[in-house]
């Protein structure tokens, strides 16, 4: 029986180990192709703050302005672990900090000891305290304070002294309130709230560096220090009034006012350049501080790191150092500097110093020994825009392009050509395969041609820093990089624009991209312009406009050269082209201009005469509301580039239901308060050349985030239904009726029909972070809608689930037509998610783009991370599978082929003997 009972035991463990495999075989048949036709690149963001975690040598912690906390490698820059924390302003990082190891303390065992963890304070109402695993990123504890007056809490200090957390809240002209807790715990030693009287201090004045608190005021500097048992105010003279705030330095009880630092506990002064970065830390020279100051010559992109000991401001030269410091950087900051002194080899004794940067167009590098070891370019967590841009031809398909241009009528020196084409090509095919043809050019060692499907292409991202990034689509491989710190967003919530003047499509002409924003300063109008294959600027690049913008728009038509003249509007509503070589081409051009505070659109006409651009103001639509208290909170317009393959829909009897496409109509949401539905949502569609409101509906108690699609003749947008607490998606259809009013050329200025409106609601399981449109390139391909989550997923909606068409109940002719019946709820099911686990943090847009097929659409997946993939609404169907069998097809073709040929000769010889009867 023993025996018995070991057999079966044995038997079952044989088959979970099989049944295991299988499970594993199965698994695996699903994640074959994961990487091939997608990349993902994740990031952290703008740091914050940032520290070399002293109980490893290879971890750094940072926490960033994207409410991030994030442990990445010291020798290589990957992330170790991230916590992405909850969105502003309930995650903003206010006070990060690490442990040091001090008297001698040694880690090891388990990371039990709350003395250990990573301690962040976030939030105002409330403030979360928590504690992180340095080694894993988890959550050890955590707690929240609650403020008694929000108003007083938003402008709160913490810092920590001795194992407990201070909460400083200072009541404007007049005292501070401070409070103790015990950091891990939340209990407060003292059962009050100190009050410290300060009738000195003022907003925008006042800062905390370590335990102090610190306000510049007029020509005045008062201090106070929140750990002392009477605190007394310390007043020092500035030797010039103070301009702005104070900032504090990393280390040290000082603080850096107009390039001079004053320190909280001497009489020190130091003076400093604009734009050096200070830090003092004590643990490079046992008992002693030294002062490390970081310069940038940007003439000649260097980097220089000075150290001076503190007690006599003397120079401590083992650690410093020139760097190269490339011009794609902006200027350093230096957030924490790890040294220690090597014990092997031909540097032995000699102190070796790693330094954590962060510069200003927000990448993060560490210099080691004076060189650059790593950078991250955390600007590409933050993407205003972005576009994909078709590449270069090779030297081959450009000699034919070449070839092809020269229409002159001469069939003799064409057919020259030709030949000698031919002789050329045969020639570098010879030389190829004996390893001596022509170097490659530069484009073509990069890989950057143009393949036979066009989906290989360059993404050109455009970031709020004013960095903008080269992109190989396939790789994810930065080709270029270029950083404009004087170029900033529009401030009305617009960020800068990216248009496309000129494509690759014109050979031998290069592309042309224009970047259009602000002047840093000036606040007036900025432009960019480059080739957005290699990254060069044009015509020097950069143009400072002598005026604020108020509108922009490519033109229309085109000059010998294919550049697409830019029409700008400034706040006076007068017209400027660029070039100005294209101003004929802006002849009646019509544009619209919205404020959004007002809710007010206005139209205009400009027209060229005489050498002279003029602007006409033709109409202007309020929308604000009987009680004025709208605001336009989205304005979505068509794609310029959207191909509108089918006019019209078959329906059930055969006869035609056609689409209301006008080219010229934008769709505007306001948004404001109602006295009896609390919030209303307006949705208009307006003809910009008319100024005439073509359709209006109104939605109650409704509350943003506001997504919102325009395409054809649809409109698509979500909405968070305060009244029963969910998301909802609006569909709407418009259409002309069973008789097109025009089917070549539409004219907002013939007053055309209004168009019949089919419009539905469905119910999303799931918050919208996100919405795009696929687009192919001549608009065969069936729509479907992407609808970024904000759980990092992105789902692919065929258009079928959306149609405002879908009858309640299932009638004969919705099944003719191929409409499923109406449900409220849309579904969710994993194969839509098309980023399957490639999560994206915090998706802010997408992006999609046609590419050479027509079945095939590109899209890019921005936020904290980036995912580009490409995605075929209608399967691809001009495209052969990868496991299509070519030897088969080949054989078949040669037994038709040559069964034909035999079938030929027999039938020939029948024939003959018919003949012959």
């Amino acid at each position: 029986m023993a025996s018995f009972g070991t057999w079966t035991s044995c038997r079952g463990l044989l088959r979970l180990l099989i049944l295991g495999a299988i499970a594993h075989l199965t698994r695996a048949l699903y994640e074959d192709q994961i990487g091939t036709f997608d990349w993902r690149q994740h990031y952290i963001g703008r740091a914050k703050h940032g520290s070399f975690d002293s109980s490893s040598l290879d971890r750094i912690i940072i926490a960033t302005e994207s409410n991030v906390l994030a442990a990445i490698s010291a020798k290589t820059g990957d992330i170790l672990w991230r916590q992405v924390l909850e969105k502003s302003p309930r995650g903003d990082i206010k006070m990060l900090h690490v442990p040091s190891l001090t008297n001698g303390i040694q880690f090891g065992g388990s990371r039990s000891n709350r003395a250990f963890d990573i301690i962040t304070v976030t939030g105002v109402s409330p403030a979360l305290i928590r504690g992180w695993n340095p080694n894993t990123g988890t959550l050890e504890w955590e707690w929240s304070l609650v403020p008694t007056s929000l108003e007083k809490a938003e402008h709160s200090f913490w810092f920590l002294e001795d194992s407990l957390l201070y909460n400083v809240v200072p009541v404007w002209g007049s005292h501070l309130e401070v409070t103790e807790y015990q950091a891990s715990s939340g209990q407060q030693p003292k059962q009050t709230t100190s009050r410290i009287s300060a009738a000195w201090i003022k907003p925008e004045r006042c800062i905390m560096s370590s335990s102090f608190f610190v306000c510049t005021i007029d020509r005045q500097l008062l201090a106070l220090d929140l750990t002392a048992e009477n605190p007394q105010v310390t007043m020092r003279d500035l030797d010039i009034p103070a301009s702005n705030s104070p900032m504090p330095v990393v280390g040290d009880a000082s603080i850096i006012q107009d390039s001079k630092l004053y320190s909280l506990t001497s009489d020190r002064k130091l003076d400093l350049a604009s734009d050096d970065s200070v830090l003092v830390d004590d643990t490079i020279i046992e008992g002693e501080q030294v002062l490390l100051r970081a310069s940038l010559q940007r003439e000649s992109n260097i980097l220089k790191l000075s150290a001076n000991r503190l007690k006599d401001n003397s120079s401590f030269e083992p650690i410093e150092f020139n760097s190269d410091y490339p011009d794609t950087l902006g200027s350093p900051k230096v957030l924490s500097v790890r040294c220690k002194t090597s014990n092997s080899g031909r540097t032995q004794g000699q102190l070796a110093c790693r330094l954590l940067i962060s510069s200003t167009d927000g990448a993060i590098s560490l210099i080691q020994q004076g060189k650059i070891k790593w950078t991250r370019e955390e600007a590409l967590a933050e993407i205003e825009t972005a576009d994909f841009l078709d590449l270069t031809l090779s030297d081959a398909e450009g000699a034919i392009e070449e070839e092809l241009n020269n229409k002159n009528g001469d069939v003799v020196g064409a057919f020259q050509r030709r030949i000698t084409n031919q002789i050329a090509h045969l020639k570098n095919l010879i030389l190829h395969v004996l390893g001596l043809g022509p170097a490659p050019s530069k484009a073509q060692r990069a890989g950057l041609v143009r393949d036979d499907f066009g989906l290989h292409k360059m993404l050109v991202a455009v970031t709020s820093s004013g960095k903008v990034f080269g992109i190989d689509n396939v790789s994810g491989k930065h080709h270029w990089i270029r950083y404009i710190p004087q170029l900033v967003g529009f401030n009305n919530g617009q960020g800068m624009k990216l248009l496309v003047q000129r494509t690759s499509r014109f050979y031998p002409l290069s592309a042309q991209c224009i970047i259009l924003g602000r002047h840093r300063d000036t606040k007036n109008g900025l432009m960019y312009q480059f080739n957005p294959i290699t990254g060069q600027p044009i015509n020097g690049g950069l143009i400072e406009l002598p005026y604020k913008v108020r509108q922009i728009s490519l033109l229309h038509e085109t000059g010998p050269d294919f550049i697409r003249g830019l029409l700008v509007l400034d706040q006076q509503s007068e017209a400027h082209v660029y070039p100005e070589s294209a101003a004929k081409f802006a002849n009646n051009f019509y544009l619209f201009s919205a404020d959004r505070e007002k809710a007010i659109i206005d139209g205009f006409v400009v027209e060229y005469s005489n050498g002279r651009l003029s602007t006409t103001p033709t109409w202007s639509v309020n929308l604000s509301g009987a009680e004025r208290g709208q605001q336009i909170v989205a304005i979505e317009s068509k794609n310029p580039i959207e191909h509108v393959h089918s006019q019209g829909r078959v329906l059930s009897d055969r006869s035609v239901l056609y689409k209301y496409i006008n080219p010229n109509l934008i769709a505007v949401a306001t948004h404001g308060p109602d006295n009896i539905h609390k919030y209303i949502l307006n949705v208009h569609l307006v003809d910009v050349v008319s100024g005439s409101i073509v359709f209006s509906m109104s939605h109650k108690r409704i509350r943003p985030p506001l997504h919102m699609i325009h395409s054809e003749n649809w409109l698509v947008y979500s909405y968070y239904n305060d009244k029963v607490r969910r998301t909802e998606i609006t569909s709407v259809e418009l259409y002309e009726g069973k008789t097109q009013t025009n089917g070549t050329a539409w004219s907002s200025l013939d007053a055309p029909p209004l168009p019949l409106v089919e419009r539905q609601s469905y119910i999303m399981p799931v918050a919208v972070a996100s919405m795009k449109e696929t687009i192919t390139e001549k608009g065969i391909t069936n729509k479907h809608v992407l609808i970024g989550l904000t759980t990092g997923t992105v789902a692919e909606m065929s258009w079928a689930f959306l149609d405002p068409r879908r009858p309640v109940t299932s009638p004969e002719k919705a099944r003719e037509e191929g409409i499923i019946p109406y449900m409220p709820e849309l579904p969710m099911p994993h194969e839509i998610l098309f980023n399957y686990n490639q999560t994206v943090a915090n998706i802010k847009g997408i992006h999609t783009a046609p590419s050479g097929l027509e079945s095939t659409c590109l899209v890019l997946v921005h936020g904290l991370d980036i995912f580009v993939t490409r995605v075929a609404p209608s399967k691809t169907f001009d495209l052969l599978k990868e496991d299509f069998d070519y030897f088969l097809i080949t054989v078949v073709l040669t037994l038709l082929t040559s069964t034909s040929y035999i079938v030929k000769h027999f039938a020939s010889k029948k024939a003959i003997k018919q003949a012959w009867k």
